[in-house]
């Protein structure tokens, strides 16, 4: 695999998918590192394709003791809209290509920055107001909160679905695998050509301890300092099962 590209000496990249849980429960760490140091996203597309997911009972019954936990651990609230609401909605798709492509294309057209903004609007439209998500009209008015005209934005991911977003998804899978990462989230430190994985499992709940860690880090001319094995807090890359 080729060493994704980095503008910068120290680049933090972050392997997520919008219908992750425990990507929302780090969105915290997200926001901490984005003052530290240059963070790319790369969606690996978790719920999409074959694995896309109906909402019924069982998938209910599922997530909710594991988005308990979250909540527990990192401090991340769960609306009652989404608990009561969109997980009892079986008409709803939980599908991760449309709000990828969302991402990608405020990134397109705002920026890498924009892009991670829009993820959080995601995450904070899924999990607290219990939002389709996966529905244009919803990523379409998301994306007008960050100042994207709809037409803009509908134009842009239409183009992005048909041209980007599979090469995307596969290239952040290829990117998770390289590394040994074993499911979302996963954040890879590099600097230059050398990558390495990022525990974040102490951090949860703790963004500004991760955040004065990232800089001893970015500062350090070698290994992560301090770094650690943690019990996995992520969701796994094929099932979207979350530990």
């Amino acid at each position: 695999m080729t060493t994704p590209a980095a503008p910068h000496d120290t680049v933090l990249h972050y392997i997520h998918d919008p219908l992750c849980g425990w990507c929302y429960g780090a969105a915290p760490l997200v926001a901490a590192a984005r003052a530290v140091l240059p963070v790319q996203a790369h969606g690996g597309g978790m719920m999409a394709g074959r694995n896309r997911r109906r909402v019924d009972a069982q998938l209910r019954d599922y997530v909710m003791p594991h988005d308990h936990r979250i909540a527990q651990m990192t401090g991340q609230a769960f609306g009652e809209p989404y608990f009561n609401g969109l997980l009892r909605d079986t008409d709803a798709v939980f599908d991760s290509a449309p709000p990828t492509a969302a991402v990608l294309a405020v990134q397109a057209l705002k920026g890498e920055s924009a892009g991670l903004d829009m993820l959080a609007a995601i995450q904070r439209a899924h999990y607290q107001q219990g939002r389709r998500i996966s529905d244009m009209a919803t990523l379409v008015e998301l994306a007008h909160t960050l100042g994207i005209e709809p037409a803009a934005f509908t134009g842009e991911m239409q183009r992005i679905e048909q041209e980007e977003l599979a090469n995307h998804i596969e290239a952040s899978r290829e990117l998770l695998n390289y590394v040994g990462g074993r499911g979302f989230p996963t954040f890879v430190l590099q600097r230059g050509d050398t990558l390495e994985v990022l525990d974040t499992g102490r951090w949860l709940g703790q963004p500004e301890e991760w955040a004065n860690y990232l800089r001893e880090v970015a500062a350090a001319s070698s290994s992560p300092v301090g770094a650690s094995e943690s019990a996995a807090a992520q969701c796994d890359l094929q099932t979207g099962q979350c530990g």
